[in-house]
């Protein structure tokens, strides 16, 4: 069963939960310990072309994959790799959106497939020997930073840099399941080459504190901007995604008429008695459908029609820093 990302988890002040995540410690230390062993014992493999990871800190969604997509569009003959998390396939293999569907390949595969070449494989060796052999000049992969299996000529860690309303994308420095982050953020951190911090749009500048949490890491800041308006009139928004409440807060931003707003789990599986469920309940409110493109791919064809998928990019501050970042790919 797949289980909601605890808010709770990024709370800043209060210690909400404090009885969970006392309880919760003995797994973070074992958690910690097995992450930091198979990094520290796995020798990395070359596949013969660059390899640029964009991964994350924390579980839940911070903005990785549109951050893939943004390197895919300025990387002439690269690919992208995924583990396929959520699909049956193990791969390697090349998506095909007219072919695969979300449950065999994973939701962000399908999506990113639509812009680029992209490989889904269990094993990231043999998927990026893959892509090599079919031509990739660069192969940048979706997740993986926690991964060792792969030489990576780039690592980019993307943070969530939401601080509003008591809100701290990396909690209170606690490691799964006491906490969000996947390792501890020096661990973390010290393999990174750079830090994506995904700004609201809405927000100026991030908080100093935030900035200084990375001592000194080049920091490219990055939105997540609407590539289309939401559709018009009253509108039943739902998602599927690592922090869905963020989804309702940027359509929100965007000027959706939000009737209401359902959350569901990360990756959750569409099916018609949900996807029913959510068409009474906008029948209610005389409202259409919208969702996430991530959500939108994983839903029966037959619905697809029924839902309006909303675009979001994401758009850097500074272009000339992310252009130098990648001159040498």
């Amino acid at each position: 069963m797949k289980l909601a990302t605890p808010r709770w988890w990024y709370v800043r002040d209060g210690a909400p939960a404090p009885v969970s995540r006392l309880l919760l410690k003995p797994l973070s230390w074992i958690w910690t310990y097995v992450t930091a062993r198979r990094i520290a014992t796995t020798t990395p493999v070359d596949p013969g072309v660059p390899v640029i990871c964009v991964g994350n800190l924390t579980l839940g969604g911070a903005g990785k994959t549109p951050v893939v997509r943004a390197l895919l569009e300025r990387l002439p003959g690269a690919h992208a790799l995924s583990r396929g998390h959520g699909g049956t396939l193990i791969g390697p293999v090349q998506v095909d959106p007219s072919v695969h569907t979300a449950r065999e390949v994973g939701d962000e595969p399908l999506m990113l497939a639509a812009d680029a070449p992209v490989w889904i494989s269990r094993d990231r060796i043999p998927g990026a020997q893959a892509a090599a052999a079919a031509g990739a000049r660069v192969v940048v992969m979706d997740d993986g930073h926690q991964n060792p299996s792969l030489a990576k000529a780039l690592s980019i860690v993307v943070v969530d840099g939401e601080t509003r309303d008591n809100a701290w994308p990396l909690g209170d420095g606690a490691v799964f399941p006491s906490g969000p982050l996947r390792e501890p953020l020096t661990s973390g951190l010290a393999r990174a080459d750079a830090v994506v911090l995904m700004l609201p749009s809405d927000l100026a500048e991030p908080e100093p504190a935030l900035l200084a949490v990375f001592k000194g890491k080049p920091v490219l800041i990055a939105r997540l901007e609407p590539a289309a308006p939401p559709p018009p009139g009253p509108q039943l928004g739902f998602a599927g995604i690592g922090m869905p409440w963020k989804v309702e807060t940027a359509l929100k931003a965007a000027g959706c008429e939000l009737a209401d707003f359902v959350p569901f789990p990360d990756h959750f599986a569409y099916d018609a008695s949900s996807l029913k469920q959510l068409a009474d309940r906008a029948a209610v409110f005389g409202a259409g459908l919208v969702t996430t493109e991530k959500d939108w791919v994983r839903l029966p064809p037959a619905w697809r029609a029924q839902v309006v998928a909303w675009p979001v990019r994401a758009v850097f501050q500074d272009e000339a820093a992310l252009s130098e970042l990648l001159a040498r790919f």
